[in-house]
């Protein structure tokens, strides 16, 4: 194992990944910019230093600053958390070639799955089943044109190197198409300097399910069950549960065998995420590979009794995989909404700001993740998620009326701070939802207003129960 790891990262994570190395005995040193030089990976990591100034491009994705701070420090290895640089297959090389470990899978790996075309590509090969539509890169409109009448409308345009929900536009007839390819192309050279696009059929309101996996540098692998991440407002996750619910045992079962074997057939290496679309028929189909830790990894810790974290770290320190496929057992159901300092009412826009007042619920088989604490002050550099509540029960019904407990007891004030607790609240309150029967179009139906037939409106949900207070007379009891 190591003796310290640099952590490449701020917030939640970094502060996950910090608390993770501390049960291992593992030394920590952190980076940071200026915006968090009072934050709570700051003050709890063994060592911390100071990268550059807010802008990320400056500080968290200097990748020549990271790796002088982790010389500097004298740390073995670089866990890079997610978003940021964790999937960038340059860094990963860069760290190698200065003697250090990125906890993540090989560069050369992580750069063939990190192009949504060659990954793609390699699942076919490895046998996966994928959405109809161009394996490789389209170049012209024309082209576009062609597979989208093979494939039938709607389509989505999807950059090759694109990334957290960006870099997609779904195109409904044919009237749109030119417009919307030479659109997505510009905005993916902007956004990653690669304007390569493909073609696919858009599967309206499908399920997204993922498959967490751990593989070893040895050929072992395991996956650790399912997670439905369908509720999502432009591509971004807002609530996750795990198992995916509503679907037989044998859909998971083989969304899961599948998504290990293809893993392991392209020599993928630590923890990562495979993410399928599954339609009305639960006919599945390959969408990516996340080679990082995901946001929403604490339910399948919470349905598994696996630290995550703690896995990066032994497979990336070269030991064999802790766990064979039949060690895996999966036990209730966990659900987890991310709360973040956007406002609902004003198209999710960011409320940065100070929190006068920041208390997270806690209660049975209830976890915060959370950086946040009264007097932290929400910059506008950053993500705006502020904490990640997950709860655990024997089954999803409770799991989610828990869940609905813990959000009521979640405060967060501050001038003009909004977060997304009262959009999670429609969301379990939504009948579709409920039974497990919603899709990735449930978002837009909240926003919209609209209910799906067959299903009937539920009545408004109450306001938390207000606190009554007694006062006790003096008179003696009668």
């Amino acid at each position: 194992m190591f003796e310290k790891v640099l952590i490449a990262n701020r917030g939640e994570i970094a502060l996950r990944v910090l608390r993770a190395c501390r049960e291992l005995g593992v030394r920590t040193a952190v980076v940071y910019s200026t915006a968090d030089a009072d934050s709570a990976p700051v003050r709890l990591a063994d060592e911390a230093v100071l990268i550059g100034p807010a802008p990320s491009k400056r500080s968290y994705l200097n990748a020549a600053a990271i790796v002088e701070a982790a010389r500097q420090v004298g740390a073995q290895a670089v866990h890079p958390g997610y978003g940021f640089l964790s999937e960038d297959a340059d860094f990963a090389e860069i760290c190698a070639d200065n003697g250090l470990v990125f906890i993540g899978p090989p560069p050369q790996v992580m750069a063939a799955l990190a192009d949504k075309s060659s990954a793609r590509a390699l699942m076919r090969r490895a046998g996966l089943p994928l959405p109809p539509g161009s394996v490789s890169p389209v170049p012209t409109a024309a082209q576009a044109a062609e597979v989208a009448a093979e494939v039938g409308y709607p389509v989505i345009v999807k950059a090759a190197a694109g990334g957290g929900g960006r870099g997609m536009t779904v195109v409904r007839s044919a009237a749109e198409l030119s417009r919307a390819y030479a659109r997505t192309r510009a905005a993916a050279q902007a956004a990653f300097g690669d304007d390569r696009v493909y073609v696919e059929r858009y599967l309206t309101d499908a399920r997204h399910v993922e498959v967490q996996l751990l593989c070893d540098s040895h050929g072992a692998g395991v996956h650790l069950g399912t997670r439905d991440c369908s509720v999502q407002r432009r591509h971004q996750k807002l609530v996750e549960e795990a198992p995916a619910p509503a679907l037989s045992a044998a859909t998971l079962d083989s969304i899961a065998e599948t998504a290990l074997r293809g893993a392991l057939e392209v020599g993928f290496t630590g923890a990562g995420t495979m993410e399928f679309l599954v339609d009305a028929e639960e006919r599945f189909h390959f969408l990516e590979i996340n080679c990082r830790i995901q946001v929403e990894h604490p339910v399948t810790e919470m349905i598994t009794g696996i630290d995550l974290v703690h896995e990066q770290l032994h497979i990336a320190a070269g030991l064999p995989l802790r766990w064979r496929q039949e060690d895996i057992r999966l036990h209730g159901v966990a659900v987890e909404c991310r709360v973040n300092a956007e406002d609902p009412d004003r198209g999710f826009a960011p409320t940065p700001g100070r929190l006068d007042r920041f208390v997270p619920p806690g209660g049975p088989f209830t976890r915060v993740d959370t950086h946040g604490h009264a007097g932290y002050v929400v910059g506008p550099h950053y993500d705006s998620l502020l904490a990640k509540v997950a709860v655990w029960a024997p089954d999803r019904e409770l799991a989610l009326n828990r869940l609905e407990r813990a959000l009521d007891e979640f405060v967060v004030t501050g001038p003009g701070m909004r977060t997304t607790i009262p959009f999670v609240r429609r969301v379990l309150d939504d009948a579709a939802f409920r039974k497990g029967r919603h899709g990735t179009s449930l978002v837009d139906r909240l926003l919209a207003g609209d209910q799906p037939a067959g299903t009937a409106a539920p009545p408004p949900r109450a306001a938390p129960h207000p606190r009554t207070v007694l006062t006790a007379t003096e008179e003696e009891p009668r």
